[in-house]
């Protein structure tokens, strides 16, 4: 970004920031959960630096959007933990959803969990300085002008990894080809998902001595979060143990009336199907219990725990989709049915389950055509469309299996992502060490 666009860019967030100062304090002031998290983003409070003045080294900063980012990036922190046992591992996510999973699944792996600044010029420094990385590795998206020029001047080393360019997002990055491209090149290197991903940006102006094409990290993700259980059977959760569990996971607004309605209409063949909707926001559970129970069902909320009764269970906890997950039947991957763009559809099929997902699948349009490829999932397009896709699979136990077996084959044939991830790493690290 060149000096004219920095000023107009810090000018536009300076005077948002006084703009909307008033209604961010209301809020801060009203829910205290954002107080405290709000004052970090900013530079204050933020305590004792990550690893004290110790001489580990290296310390390598990961950032990751939400919830999807972090389950990407959690097999390359395991990874980094084991290469480098002595150093120092910072972790920050920027949504408040996604901080608290990443809490859940990386703690034993991350020596600080930072916050990560609002876009402006004094907290990036702030934050910056507090941080003091040798590495900072940015997870697929969430790119912010003033921080990455920051560690630009400061001459810290950027990688991108599980890099991926979406037709909206191409849209979006060429009428702005101003600010992205600076952008862009600020990384000593992306490592991108696809080589399409790469002819993107290097379609985009991006210097192609900096892409490589290293594959998506969700496959390797996938395996590991397999090894990550919650300790959850069915009789935990209440489910009968002779029922055929369907769960819808990470569920939208838009989506949960068609999965009720379907639900009502495959029980009526299916007398001991047991439904568990997972909303992709957890705080939505008394929501999904009021929508069950105007249709006449049975529901109860995991997160009230106790003894619950009925034929759906509503999974508003965070962090134990994946376990849940692995006692399905047969699975749906909510955010496709409305447009959304979708989730991740690997988190089903790691442990063999027939996956159905809608059309609306552009953050995984990658896994989706290869899972469709090798037969190891179902796209369906409408309400109809779900009911016959499950009706099919709950009614013929073998091709539930065969269409499980697949999805798992595939994921195993992926192998060896995060390995590459790391071999980048290390030699940006050791360039940085000479240098």
């Amino acid at each position: 970004m060149d000096m004219v666009s920095a000023f107009f860019y810090n000018l536009f967030m300076t005077v948002g920031a006084i703009v909307f100062a008033p209604a961010l304090f209301v809020k801060a002031i009203l829910t205290p959960k954002y107080r405290n998290r709000s004052g970090k983003r900013l530079g204050f409070a933020l305590g004792a630096r990550p690893g004290g003045s110790a001489p580990a080294l290296p310390r390598i900063w990961v950032h990751a959007l939400s919830v999807g980012e972090v389950a990407s990036a959690r097999n390359l922190v395991q990874e980094l933990r084991r290469n480098y046992p002595q150093g120092i591992i910072i972790f920050s996510a920027a949504t408040r959803s996604g901080e608290s999973f990443a809490r859940a699944i990386l703690r034993e792996h991350v020596d600080c969990f930072a916050p990560f600044p609002f876009d402006l010029l004094w907290s990036v420094k702030r934050l910056v300085s507090w941080v003091k990385p040798d590495l900072f590795v940015l997870v697929e998206t969430d790119f912010w002008p003033n921080f990455l020029r920051e560690l630009n001047r400061r001459g810290i080393p950027c990688l991108l990894v599980n890099g991926r360019v979406s037709e909206s997002s191409l849209v979006r990055y060429r009428r702005f080809r101003w600010l992205f491209r600076p952008l862009f090149n600020s990384f000593q290197a992306l490592a991108m998902q696809t080589e399409q991903d790469a002819i993107s940006m290097r379609q985009l102006g991006v210097d192609p001595a900096r892409l490589a094409v290293l594959g998506n990290l969700k496959y390797d993700a996938a395996l590991s979060g397999s090894c990550v259980k919650a300790g959850l059977d069915r009789a935990a959760l209440q489910i009968p143990e002779q029922a055929l569990v369907w769960v819808a996971g990470s569920t939208h607004r838009g989506e949960e009336e068609i999965i009720f309605a379907a639900f009502q209409k495959l029980a009526r063949s299916c007398a001991n199907l047991f439904l568990v909707v997972a909303p992709r926001n957890v705080e939505r559970g008394a929501e999904l219990a009021a929508m069950a129970a105007r249709r006449g069902l049975s529901a109860f909320r995991r997160s009230l725990g106790g003894a619950g009764e009925g034929s759906v269970l509503i999974l508003d906890t965070l962090g134990e989709l994946s376990s849940v997950y692995d006692l399905c039947d047969v699975a749906f991957v909510g955010g496709s049915l409305v447009p959304e763009r979708g989730h991740n559809p690997l988190e089903p099929a790691v442990y063999g389950k027939p996956v159905l997902f809608g059309p609306f699948m552009e953050d995984f349009a990658e896994i989706s055509r290869d899972l469709l490829a090798v037969g190891g999932a179902r796209q369906v397009h409408d309400a109809e469309g779900l009911c016959a896709g499950l009706s099919l699979l709950l009614a013929d136990p073998a091709e539930r299996e065969r269409t499980g077996r697949q999805a798992q084959g595939l994921i195993a044939s992926r192998r060896g992502v995060t390995e590459a991830h790391i071999a980048l790493i290390r030699g940006i690290l050791a360039r940085g060490a000479r240098g």
